[in-house]
């Protein structure tokens, strides 16, 4: 059986970075044994579908770098990929369950089910010497192999009056039917053997009264008409892995069951508990791929594109959140991943998200970037373009002096949007200077010796100076004026970038030119005195 993996996300809101990684997992399987990556949008809950989302979804993939070879934009043979458009099949299932006894119509209200959850309903307990507290406290109610005899199903009535209700359209859910106290026993790829007996668990709704397959009944479904060979998907489905094998037992495709492997959680960086949506702009890191906004309430969430990762920085992250490579090894491209990659190596406790490691991996990925690439980057994706493009006099828009100030900042530079903080004095002379510079730095002869330092400058030939020649001229006059460097560095540094920051001040002489670096350092002198 050929290598077949799917991601199966719902469209209810932004897609998680916890999902991300699953689509991730997927994708370095899949890679590794020369598969295929499925994208399938699995939008049956139509009442909890969030305008916008499954765009969303695909634009997270494509930017995270993970590659859809069959789906709702790319196709397939085995289409559709959205499941709202494969409904009719479902029925055809769900009535086959019926038919082989392995499932039921149930005719419950949702007020009388909720009744069930009230005193005079609760059947007594066993235990009689449990008081009428006690017995309480121990029910909690449960559609299962138990309550359904009691309940109004087709389990439960005759088959005449069954039959009425259908006749009179009375809505009914399907339930799948599970066997009287069978221990299911079955494999994960991660966590080994896991055996449950049916007695601890529900009844699950399969069809709604909607027309609408649930997610159990056309998961099971979609995965075997597509053929899918392994599921692999976070531990949150874990306790619906018995539903799923007893259903493939049900239909009789126990031959072609997928295997399946649960992912561990992502936890949240301090305390206890998974990360979730909620965590992120209120911890101060994002927990999305790219940024989000509802459509409907105007919501919004960061995303990490936006806060300046680079994509493949966000991918290694997640990477290593679960899974070992066994190795000292840190950074990862996606070929070393796929080549890497192995479920063995996944572990089965949560893993915790550490955002100082994020910055730190992206701060890698920045360095690794030639000069001319990340200036492209950089402008491209808008950070900082528009500025940039406003100091056109200086000649600062061309992709060498770009990639000029790029070398000279980048490696301050965590995240892609530091690089304006970083460089803004390259493309616009200061029109304010830092006041606890100016105190320290610019005593009642500093005027003067900037002024000597114009001239100097204007008396070394030619336009385009390297750091060097503005290095020699400065220095050499220092000596020989016997004068402290500070007291002519730091009010030159001053005069260029208004504030104690950025790289060497000759370096920085050479980026602005000679015109500039006069014309600023006359600014100061006339501001500052």
């Amino acid at each position: 059986m050929s290598t077949r993996v799917r991601f199966a996300p719902s469209p209810t809101g932004p897609l998680h970075m916890g999902g991300v990684r699953t689509a991730l997992f997927n994708y370095l399987f899949a890679k590794k044994h020369g598969g295929t990556m499925i994208l399938r949008i699995e939008d049956t809950d139509q009442n909890r579908y969030v305008a916008g989302a499954e765009e969303y979804i695909m634009e997270s993939l494509a930017w995270s770098g993970i590659k859809i070879d069959e789906g709702v934009k790319e196709g397939g043979e085995y289409g559709p990929y959205r499941q709202s458009e494969r409904k009719e099949i479902y029925k055809e299932y769900a009535d086959r369950l019926i038919e082989n006894g392995w499932a039921y119509y149930a005719f419950d209200t949702a007020e009388e089910l909720n009744a069930w959850r009230e005193k005079d309903l609760r059947p007594k307990t066993e235990d009689q010497n449990l008081t009428e507290d006690e017995r309480l406290k121990t029910w909690k109610f449960s559609y299962d192999t138990g309550t359904r005899k009691y309940l109004k199903n087709s389990l439960s009535m005759p088959a005449k009056e069954v039959e009425q209700l259908m006749d009179e359209g009375v809505p009914y859910v399907v339930r799948f039917m599970f066997p009287l106290d069978e221990e299911i026993v079955m494999q994960d790829l991660i966590r080994g053997e896991v055996r449950v007996n049916t007695a601890a668990l529900d009844d699950k709704v399969l069809f709604k009264s909607d027309g609408m397959p649930t997610y159990h009944l056309a998961n099971v479904v979609d995965d075997h008409l597509m053929k899918i060979s392994h599921v692999i998907r976070g531990e949150e489905w874990l306790p619906s892995m018995p539903l799923h094998v007893m259903l493939y037992k049900a239909f009789g495709w126990t031959d072609t069951q997928p295997e399946f492997a649960h992912l561990p959680l992502i936890m949240k960086p301090v305390g206890k508990g998974k990360l979730s949506k909620r965590d992120g702009d209120k911890l101060g890191f994002p927990v999305f791929p790219i940024n989000w906004k509802n459509q409907e309430t105007g919501d919004e969430a960061s995303g990490y594109r936006e806060a300046g990762y680079l994509p493949e920085a966000f991918v290694n992250m997640l990477a290593l959140l679960g899974w070992n490579p066994g190795t000292e090894q840190e950074i990862f491209s996606m070929k070393q991943l796929i080549k890497a990659f192995s479920l063995e190596r996944v572990g089965k406790s949560g893993s915790r998200f550490d955002p100082e490691k994020s910055k730190s991996l992206n701060h890698a990925y920045i360095q690794k970037l030639g000069d001319a690439v990340l200036g492209w980057l950089l402008v491209s994706q808008g950070f900082g373009d528009s500025r940039i493009q406003g100091f056109g006099d200086s000649g600062l828009e061309s992709q060498s002096k770009m990639k000029q100030v790029v070398g000279l900042v980048k490696e301050r530079m965590n995240f892609l949007t530091d690089f304006w903080d970083q460089s803004y004095f390259f493309f616009e002379a200061p029109t304010v200077y830092d006041a606890k510079m100016v105190k320290k730095a610019w005593k009642e002869a500093t005027g003067e010796r900037m002024g000597k330092i114009i001239e100097i400058i204007r008396e070394v030939e030619g336009s385009g100076l390297k750091a060097q020649d503005y290095e020699d001229g400065i220095k050499a006059w220092i000596t020989e004026e016997d004068i402290g460097m500070g007291l002519v560095m730091n009010p030159l540094r001053l005069s260029l970038v208004g504030a104690p920051k950025g790289p060497g001040v000759f370096d920085i002489m050479e980026v602005l030119g000679k015109e500039e670096v006069i014309n600023r350092i006359q600014k100061a002198i006339t501001i500052l005195g």
